[in-house]
């Protein structure tokens, strides 16, 4: 028997003009069904973002970011989705969207510790 299951995730990508298309990372999304775990952790580089728009609206992205974690979480606070199952919480924060932050497509892989998996990867992809 193995102590690794398998996870989920996807990238939180900002993307400050939709119509330009550019983007960067700030932040991910992990799901472990085995473990009936979601989390998401985010880092907003503002200067990345002024770079991208020096109009952008940071407290906004940084709502929208926090909105996620949010959701992850779960509870009231999270709003309709917030008393869903973990599964059906990452279904729905990984659904295509034209907003400022965007889900990136899924990945998957193998942890024996997701809350861990979710700060490496935010290291490795996002910081």
């Amino acid at each position: 028997m193995s102590d690794r299951d398998v996870f989920e995730y996807a990238l939180l990508r900002v993307v400050p003009r939709v119509e330009r298309g550019e983007c960067f990372n700030a932040g991910v999304v992990v799901y472990c069904r085995a473990k009936s775990f979601v989390a998401a952790r985010t880092h907003l580089d503002t200067a990345k973002l002024r770079a991208l728009d020096p109009d952008a609206d940071i407290a906004g992205v940084r709502a929208a970011l926090g909105a996620v974690e949010g959701v992850c979480r779960g509870g009231e606070d999270a709003g309709q989705a917030g008393g869903d199952d973990a599964g059906r919480r990452f279904r729905w924060l990984i659904a295509p969207r034209s907003t400022v932050v965007q889900p990136g497509p899924v990945h998957t892989g193998l942890t024996g510790d997701p809350a861990a998996e979710v700060e490496r990867l935010l290291g490795l992809l996002v910081r």
